[in-house]
């Protein structure tokens, strides 16, 4: 008796270390530590969830890092999905490398690259805020890498005059130059919960490196551009954002070839950071189509 509980123990011993050794739990390992992607003038700074999942790739703000996707990587790579999120040239721990590349390149191009290194099949694209722009700038550039695309709470840097008319009526006077987190995040996110507002405002304070110069588009992005997109695409705002209000997403949502509308009641413009679990359910509800 002793004889065979002693085989039983030693069995699930080897199983619980074969377990720990496994692909999966290498990938989990990955992911937590990151690593760099050595592409055309940087050294690009990534985490990737690993597995055979589907692809969704995540596009930070302009006050962010690949940090504020936490919650997202953890339920989207539960979902299934492989999850990959990058720090933008001049952000985070990305290094800019003027020997390799010009500088100060562009986001899509710097996401195209990751995109063949990582050997990626067809994916979704996720961005938020600043990160919707680009996020549009590379639909328009590569559709026929995408399965989809969704965008939350971004003006999509739109330089059309109704848009810029808009942003020109609700800009408050003097905001740039309060703390970020006044103008994104949301006044009921901040009362209620202080310690994850600190958490986003130390992200921001390490987000742009210090004389980074921001990354152009490769092209504007315009209305006549954006309606060249064939991506299912889902346009998330958020109803207490003060940079990117609902009213103004409509005017440039609705040149889009084929999306879906939907809103985050008491969200400011870190809509991901806010709401994530009505963010994370969303996306996945959407994706699942494609």
């Amino acid at each position: 008796m002793l004889k065979k509980s002693l085989c039983l123990f030693a069995a699930a011993m080897l199983f619980v270390v074969s377990q720990a050794m496994s692909p999966a739990a290498h990938a989990s390992d990955s992911a937590a530590a990151g690593a760099y992607a050595e592409l055309p003038g940087v050294k690009l700074w990534f985490t990737d969830s690993g597995g055979k999942g589907v692809p969704i790739v995540l596009l930070h703000s302009n006050t962010g890092t690949s940090a504020v996707w936490e919650k997202q990587v953890a339920a989207f790579s539960k979902a299934g999905y492989r999850v990959i999120a990058f720090d933008r040239r001049g952000w985070g721990k990305s290094l800019a490398d003027a020997a390799t590349g010009p500088q100060p390149g562009t986001i899509a191009d710097d996401l195209d690259g990751l995109v063949n290194y990582l050997k990626l099949p067809r994916f979704h694209l996720v961005g938020v805020a600043g990160g919707g722009f680009a996020a549009l700038d590379y639909a328009a550039w590569r559709p026929e890498r995408l399965r989809s695309l969704m965008i939350g709470a971004s003006t999509g840097q739109i330089s059309d005059k109704p848009i810029a008319d808009f942003i020109a009526r609700i800009e408050i006077p003097e905001i740039r130059k309060q703390p970020a987190a006044y103008r994104e995040v949301g006044p009921s996110y901040r009362g209620a919960n202080p310690e994850g507002t600190k958490v986003w405002s130390e992200i921001d304070e390490h987000a742009q490196q210090p004389k980074a110069p921001s990354q152009p588009l490769r092209s504007p992005n315009t209305f006549a551009k954006i309606g060249t997109i064939p991506a299912p695409t889902l346009v998330m705002a958020a109803d207490a954002d003060l940079l990117a209000p609902p009213a103004m997403m409509r005017l440039w949502a609705v040149h889009m070839k084929k999306y879906e509308w939907t809103e985050v009641a008491d969200t400011g413009h870190a809509i991901a950071w806010e709401q994530p679990e009505i963010f994370n359910r969303r996306v996945l509800t959407f994706v699942r189509k494609y």
